[in-house]
């Protein structure tokens, strides 16, 4: 780390220190999804490997990490250590393994691993193949109206993200069967022909990420919209993925991450309640916050913060630690 970010690490682990003696111990729990190799053009704010190991690396200075089940045994026992943090990964992308994971080792960090088991060893998540189409296209521009779109233009990287940010809201809360439809769909009207089929991890990838000390959490086989199946569906759904990766890992899944993960929008009380029958020990969200020893154990929130530099990143990190509500500036 440099000079700067080493001293915002020292403050960060004084102030929380300081905050853990006032008030009971908060638990942040970060998200990711994707660690480029090197930086996507499609996707600028996305860390590659060099953001990543930056920010774990101001993470293992500042932090006491730990899975989300070790995190769970201290919210039950009302023991958690000030200054407490989970990374947690979602989907089950190939670059976790090749790219994060080596990273986490160097430096001496564990994560939790949220994986859709319908994807693995050669598949597809819906919204990465609408990136794929959009990405690959020859045109430039194509005509969306089929789905209440004008015609976009593809001419240059940000019509391109703005062709994917405008047409992923249209298909998301579709049916599976409906939203590969028009996945199909885009990939006609895109010309183009065969998709990536190595973003997703193998089976072998997670059987060594667990291997490695890593925990495996389920998301679901499909990753669909809670609310958009039924409560048979869901169950299936949240059963058979953790049935497959217990098969992978030889091992206990006792973690759930819903996939979208917003209360209300994506799941409800209902799949709280079919997730805790199953016997699961908690799970998350993507609603913003902080685990307390009071929270739901099966609603916990999770928080990445945005901004470029170091002291940025962290000062917004340690505000969602300490519920303090302004912003600070990028």
């Amino acid at each position: 780390m440099t000079p700067g970010e080493k001293l915002t690490s020292l403050l960060l682990r004084n102030a929380l220190g300081f905050f853990g003696t006032v008030v009971s111990s908060r638990l942040s729990i970060l998200i990711f999804h994707r660690v480029h190799a090197v930086p996507d053009p499609l996707f600028p704010f996305e860390p590659d490997a060099q953001r990543f190991e930056s920010l774990m690396r101001f993470v293992a200075a500042t932090f006491r990490v730990m899975t989300l089940g070790e995190a769970i045994d201290h919210l039950v026992r009302d023991t958690l250590p000030p200054r407490s943090l989970v990374i947690t990964f979602d989907d089950g992308y190939a670059d976790n393994a090749e790219v994060a994971l080596p990273i986490l080792q160097h430096l001496g960090l564990r994560a939790t691993f949220f994986i859709s088991t319908g994807f693995l060893d050669g598949g597809r998540m819906w919204n990465d193949s609408v990136i794929e189409c959009v990405r690959a296209s020859l045109k430039e521009t194509i005509d969306l109206a089929a789905y209440g779109l004008e015609r976009l233009s593809l001419r240059t990287i940000d019509d391109r993200r703005r062709c994917i940010d405008v047409f992923l809201p249209r298909i998301k809360y579709l049916p599976l069967q409906d939203r590969l439809e028009a996945v199909l769909d885009l990939q006609r009207i895109c010309g183009v022909g065969d998709l990536p089929t190595t973003l997703m991890m193998s089976s072998d990838q997670v059987r060594s990420m667990h291997r490695a000390g890593n925990e495996i959490g389920a998301h679901t086989v499909n990753h669909p919209i809670l609310k958009a199946i039924s409560a048979e569906e869901v169950e299936c759904e949240i059963r058979d993925g953790r049935s497959a990766l217990e098969s992978i890992i030889d091992a206990p899944v006792n973690v759930f991450a819903y996939p979208n993960g917003k209360l209300g929008q994506d799941y409800d009380a209902s799949h709280v309640d079919i997730v805790r029958r199953l016997g699961f020990r908690g799970a998350v969200s993507t609603e913003p916050g902080v685990g307390r020893a009071s929270d739901d154990l099966f609603q916990l929130p999770r928080f990445t913060p945005w901004g470029r530099s170091i002291p940025v990143w962290g000062g917004r990190l340690a505000l969602n630690q300490t519920n303090v509500g302004f912003d600070v500036a990028s």
